[in-house]
């Protein structure tokens, strides 16, 4: 039976069949160090115990019918205070957008932006750009980016791929990499971005930049930026992808905002009243609720984020005792988010069994199956399945469960020659 183009040739997630092998040894008895999924192992990391409690409220109070389409006032004039008393962003509630979390945001940016053969650019390795391009029929350029800038694009690399595009896609911290741009390197990129649109007329299309910073909360030391905190022109031009998502450890609350120039988020707006996409009135009003206590927001990201911060550092130690040890293994200090970027070149090796590791997916089931140790290839971001590198994420293990890891993974490496 056919089915359109579109759903014919769409790709599904690399990440989805690695966990759904996962789940399927761990339901036989296995046991796995899952390091796969970008989400959080909620009793180790439970949502604050006061938007919980918001939460519970809101659904005792009946409060069960449609949000507005764009969210409630309460929760964007909260969002739109929160946005100025943490980043100095002045953006008003009405132009702030609430839906389900941050992929409805992107979509909604791309299907806004985007005509069919359009140039869209982001790098690679970045989280879904690859399938919203294809899914909006966008010409995508891809950016390969090194291990040497930390995997983040520079302006030299993108400028090149700039004339005639409408959409730049960036993300920092990174998915999958953890890792983030300094002022320098982003203020390049917003010069360059500037520069460009200052040779376009009034007709055409500016070349746009969503900028994806769901995990900003979430940063070790550096301090995060964004493009129009360092330039204020860029205000025109810039789409923000945020939410509670990762910050608050609320993966499945499904509370997200993007914000950005009044032209665009209308038209979001707009789109998103046809696929209906927006979160939940309770927990909109739960949120609201919770982001009226700073002090209780900014106490619960501090604690979360430096437990995250020891766990990424016990698995980057280990893998750097390894390193030591003379193992064919490199990571990349991490500097925020959940995820630690990890090289294991391993690839061309032979198993035990005389197999052949071919590509960065072989290496995957042999260390789920041989270790117990579960990772996201980068060729799920967008990277070549030749490439020896692999994101792991450290929301669904505790510290003593990656201590235990790291000698399985060390034998089960030791076994390919």
């Amino acid at each position: 039976m056919k089915v359109s183009k579109l759903a014919a040739n769409l790709i599904g997630s690399e990440i989805v069949k690695i966990g759904n092998e996962v789940n399927d040894l761990k339901a036989k008895g296995a046991e796995i160090a899952n390091l796969t999924i970008g989400d959080l192992n909620s009793n180790l990391y439970p949502i604050p115990a006061e938007l919980k409690e918001e939460i519970q409220k809101a659904y005792q109070n009946n409060l069960t019918n449609y949000p507005p389409a764009n969210g409630l006032l309460s929760l964007r004039t909260e969002v739109s205070k929160d946005l100025k008393t943490r980043w100095n962003l002045e953006y008003s509630a009405n132009d702030i957008l609430i839906t389900a979390g941050s992929r409805p945001l992107i979509y909604a940016v791309y299907k806004t932006i985007v005509d069919e053969g359009d140039k869209v650019i982001y790098p690679t390795p970045s989280w879904n750009n690859n399938h919203y391009a294809y899914l909006t029929s966008a010409d995508a350029i891809e950016v390969k980016t090194t291990p040497e800038n930390n995997f983040l694009p520079t302006a030299a690399e993108l400028k090149p791929h700039l004339d005639g595009a409408v959409l730049l896609a960036l993300c920092s911290p990174l998915n999958p990499t953890g890792t983030m741009f300094t002022e320098a390197q982003l203020s390049e990129i917003c010069e360059m971005i500037l520069e460009e649109n200052s040779k376009r007329g009034a007709d055409g299309k500016p070349l746009y930049l969503m900028y994806d910073q769901i995990y900003s909360n979430l940063t070790f030391g550096a301090k995060h930026v964004d493009p129009v905190s360092l330039f204020p022109e860029m205000r025109e031009f810039t789409i923000y992808i945020e939410g509670i998502s990762k910050c608050l450890a609320a993966t499945g609350v499904r509370v997200g905002w993007g914000f950005g120039p009044s032209n665009v988020i209308d038209k979001m707006k707009a789109l998103l009243t046809h696929v209906g996409a927006w979160a939940p009135k309770p927990e909109q009003e739960a949120t609201a609720k919770y982001f009226q206590n700073t002090d209780h927001v900014n106490s619960f990201i501090n604690d979360f984020k430096g437990k995250l911060e020891a766990s990424l550092k016990v698995l980057h130690n280990g893998i750097q005792d390894l390193k030591a040890k003379g193992l064919a293994v490199e990571s990349i200090e991490p500097m925020g988010a959940l995820y630690l970027t990890i090289k294991l070149d391993y690839i061309g090796k032979t198993k035990p069994d005389g197999t052949i590791i071919e590509n960065s997916s072989d290496l995957v089931f042999y260390l789920i199956n041989d270790a117990g140790v579960a990772l996201v290839p980068f060729s799920a971001f967008g990277e070549a399945k030749s490439e020896p590198w692999f994101r792991a994420s450290v929301g669904g293990l505790d510290v003593t469960e990656i201590q235990v890891m790291m000698p399985k993974l060390e034998s089960a490496l030791n076994q390919l020659k």
